[in-house]
């Protein structure tokens, strides 16, 4: 106790270069607890990119390729699903929901995405969240579109705006469907996933903008030749055309299924990989995550890495402040062996110090920890999807902290020792 005590009062005289060293271990443990924490969440944000969803069917691709296409909005499937086969696979039993998807058409760079209505119902992300709206609704009419926050905040679009859809995915089109033009309905709260650079519209859209053309000369046919006889007829097509807003496409790129039980899954994936009619690929999204991850494995072990060496820096500059410190302190040591100290005493001295030292700085990091991820969890979700749990620190990274103040205690014995040596080289040894 009373070489604590000693340990304590030498701290608090020396308070300038151990408050730097203090706050140096303190920054490295705050970065070692937050690293590791991101890179467990984003692990686990990564695998709920989808979440609730049991399968995603499309055509005959490899798993990761439909994942990619159907998800991320990343490459593109080389041929579709045919609507009998989403409409006869769907109505199997045990299916609680399913959503249609089609893409391939874009505005300005953001993938546009045809759906239905059930997409804002059923479709989850992180740990089961579901869409929500940050202004307007859901489309309600054929020619409407819902925008990803991305969207909207890059390009400033806000409610009531018109946007043009261009055909085909990627930065440059070289056709715009300036007939058919969409109005702004809705504006989704950031999820950090592909979802906020996604345009969303009515299914039955996509064949609306794509067979514009023959629509048009139907329409100006009809007007030129039987404009008076069906004028209330057209209008109310016109009306139910607009209300339907699924339509009848005759292929949609993929689906998303979710069932009432697990069992269902496994049935209905094996009855979709042997369908006969078509070549389909049923995938659990969560199955297939997981084994993206870990082609992605690289980025974990650098982040672990980059880890080790900030602690390893931080431990390495306390030694270095220690033995700086300690020539200055010969002194000390001298008049503390002349007042009867022994070696021993005086290394175990030094070594408290440095222990408390690392104490304190992992202490501080520790609620520096806590203070960053509370004032970064939201921009972490809102802008690189990564759900941040902040709960109490969990035994792996209590175990990191150990091992931190275990490697301070042995860098300290470093100073220690020589502290020893200074006592005896000075001439101040007692026999016993």
């Amino acid at each position: 106790m009373i070489l604590t005590k000693l340990a304590y009062k030498s701290l608090l005289n020396r308070r300038a270069s151990v408050l730097l060293t203090l706050f140096t271990i303190a920054i490295s443990v705050m970065l070692l607890l937050s690293i590791e924490r991101i890179r467990v969440d984003a692990k686990s944000s990564f695998s709920n990119t989808i979440s609730g969803t049991d399968l995603i069917v499309g055509a005959r691709t490899g798993d990761i390729q439909l994942l990619l296409s159907s998800v991320f909005r990343i490459g593109h499937t080389n041929n579709g699903v045919s609507w009998q086969s989403y409409e006869y696979i769907t109505h199997q039993r045990g299916v609680k929901w399913s959503i249609p998807i089609s893409l391939g058409d874009s505005h300005k760079g953001q993938a546009v995405l045809g759906t239905t209505l059930d997409y804002f119902a059923h479709y989850q992300f992180a740990k089961k969240q579901h869409l929500t709206f940050n202004q307007g609704h859901a489309f309600t009419a054929i020619n409407e579109v819902v925008l990803g926050s991305d969207v909207a905040n890059s390009l400033n679009y806000k409610l009531g705006d018109q946007i043009v859809i261009s055909h085909g995915m990627g930065n440059t089109s070289f056709h715009h469907h300036k007939d058919n033009p969409f109005k702004v309905i809705g504006i989704l709260n950031a999820t950090g996933t592909p979802v906020d650079k996604t345009l969303h519209i009515p299914l039955a859209a996509i064949d609306l903008i794509h067979g514009s053309s023959a629509h048009n000369k139907h329409d100006e046919h009809d007007e030129h030749d039987e404009h008076d006889e069906h004028d209330e007829h057209d209008e109310h097509d016109e009306h139910e055309k607009h209300n339907d807003l699924t339509g009848h496409p005759k292929q949609i790129t993929a689906f998303l299924m979710g069932f009432d039980s697990p069992l269902y899954t496994l049935q209905i994936r094996r009855n979709i990989n042997q369908y006969k009619k078509e070549a389909l690929l049923g995938i659990m999204p969560t199955v297939t995550l997981k084994e993206l991850w870990q082609m992605l494995a690289i980025v974990e072990k650098v982040l672990l890495l980059f880890s080790g060496v900030v602690v390893l820096v931080s431990l390495l500059g306390m030694l270095t402040t220690l033995l700086a410190n300690l020539n200055q302190r010969r002194r000390e040591l001298a008049i503390l062996r002349s007042v009867g100290a022994r070696p021993w005493q005086l290394f175990t001295l030094i070594s408290i110090e440095s222990l408390l030292t690392t104490l304190l700085g992992c202490i501080v990091g520790s609620a520096l920890y806590y203070l960053v991820m509370l004032l970064a969890s939201s921009y972490l979700q809102s802008h690189a999807g990564i759900s941040v749990n902040i709960a109490m620190l969990s035994y792996y990274e209590l175990t990191l902290i150990g091992v931190i103040m275990a490697a301070g205690f042995i860098i300290g014995l470093i100073p220690a020792t020589r502290a020893y040596f200074y006592s005896l080289s000075d001439g101040m040894s007692i026999k016993i």
